[in-house]
């Protein structure tokens, strides 16, 4: 296994978000490769962690001082042996190609967990979509998306939302696709209502964590009643996450975005949460203007002198990472458990990093990896695209109904292996194991393409 991660490292230099999900993915699929010698034969490592198609293409646009800007844009179909590629774009100064490597292989796990028939891939941008208007935020989505229609479709491959990419990002790339391709095709997700979209879709990811979660929690007969709860970020996942809680009685403590975080003790109730929604999703503010309407709350600026994020410092029982990748250090993960927290549940991609992982497991704690709690967000991006197949749009009940289905199973699917193959109560061997599984008998049964 060293051997084949040097192999990788030779091949794509630089790429060290890519390495970390590679490596933590084949740490737990060993002994899976070890009984079954045809994947050995049939080279199934070398060709799940090399991408079916890799899209990187210049996008051009012109802002509304009329000076021409010259930004990336990637897609990289990673998988489709189990279905259309599935996964979100991404419009953040932080993209490159290694990122969006490491985001796409981590959706084929997460999309084979679903149950669902999909694929998986992911794309975006080194875009920076703060601080633009509305018409530079639409010249660029248009840019972007007159290359990238050449290489999707609803039964190729179907992108979504992901960080700086939400509903009017989503309504300017489809715009641009039906002009250019002449058809109104379920080619996008997250679409909005009244043309195309699902109910529960924005709420999904957050919501399906929580699921997960409370999956968790009952295996020790607990529930989310009264517990203080740590979650990072401000945007979609976290603003749903911190719904979810409340609704199941327990009380969200913090959130962040990336300038720093807010500590309110008293606990993030419905009406603060409805400000909270306004603030970064109508008005684009920064989460520091919550002190400001409810000055009992603190704020702490971004440090990145320190070697921890003080966010994770706070007595609580659970923590809910609903930002960015690798947000939770060793540190960070020691910080949590000497605060007595019992279960982290990811709601972004891979926010904890290996070392954190480790603590994690060594002290039995519930964790549960992205690709598993975090999965809800595509399961019901499938759903939506089954509701476009049918021409039918599924009243919200019976999507939240599925999702919660969806999360109830995934948790199942994860205890189930993880016993089966003498890892019992680990989360990250269960998802690891069950996905890798899944897609690579499905490429064996394809032949070698």
């Amino acid at each position: 296994m060293n051997d084949f991660i040097e192999e990788i490292k030779q091949r794509d230099p630089g790429q060290k978000e890519f390495y970390q999900a590679v490596e933590e993915v084949l740490d737990t699929v060993k002994p899976v490769i070890d009984r079954h010698p045809e994947y050995r034969q049939a080279a199934i490592l070398q060709r799940i962690t090399e991408p079916e198609r890799v899209i990187m293409f210049r996008v051009p646009w012109m802002d509304d001082q009329e000076q021409v800007h010259v930004n990336r844009g990637f897609r990289v179909e990673m998988n489709s042996s189990l279905g259309p590629f599935k996964g979100g774009l991404r419009f953040h100064p932080s993209v490159n190609l290694g990122i969006i490597k490491f985001l796409a292989f981590e959706q084929v796990f997460k999309n084979s967990l679903t149950t669902l028939s999909m694929g998986g891939g992911k794309g975006g941008s080194d875009f920076d979509p703060k601080g633009k208007s509305d018409n530079e935020v639409m010249r660029f989505c248009q840019s972007f998306m007159s290359e990238l229609y050449r290489h999707i479709g609803p039964y190729t491959d179907v992108p979504a939302g992901d960080i700086g990419v939400g509903a009017r990002e989503i309504g300017f790339l489809f715009g641009m696709y039906k002009k250019l391709r002449n058809e109104f095709t379920g080619v996008l997700t997250g679409k909005s209502l009244n043309w195309g979209g699902s109910l529960i879709r924005p709420e999904a990811t957050g919501y399906g964590n929580v699921y997960f979660a409370a999956e968790m929690l009952a295996t020790q007969e607990k529930s989310f009643e009264n517990k203080k709860c740590l979650v990072s970020g401000s945007g979609n996942v976290a603003q749903f996450t911190t719904e979810k809680v409340l609704q199941l009685g327990g009380r969200v403590l913090t959130l962040s975005d990336s300038s720093g975080y807010i500590y309110d003790e008293e606990g993030i109730d419905e009406q603060k949460l409805a400000f909270v929604k306004e603030l970064k999703n109508i008005r684009r503010g920064r989460i520091k203007e919550y002190t400001e309407k409810y000055p009992q709350a603190t704020y702490t600026d971004a440090d990145l002198s320190l070697d921890y994020n003080p966010l994770w410092n706070h007595k609580a029982d659970c923590a809910l990472p609903s930002a960015t990748e690798n947000e939770i250090n060793e540190q960070d993960a020691q910080n949590l458990i000497d605060n007595g927290i019992t279960l982290v549940s990811e709601g972004s991609n891979m926010p904890s990093t290996p070392d954190a992982v480790r603590l994690f497991v060594e002290h039995k704690l519930l964790y549960a990896p992205g690709k598993a709690s975090n999965a809800g967000g595509v399961a019901v991006s499938g759903l939506e695209m089954a509701q476009n197949s049918m021409r039918l749009s599924w009243p919200r009940e019976e999507v939240d109904s599925r999702l919660k289905i969806i999360m109830k199973s995934i948790h199942k699917t994860c205890l189930d292996v993880s016993d089966y193959y003498g890892m019992s109560g680990n989360y990250a061997a269960g998802a690891n194991i069950a996905g890798f599984v899944k897609v690579a008998n499905a490429m064996l049964d394809q032949g070698l393409v």
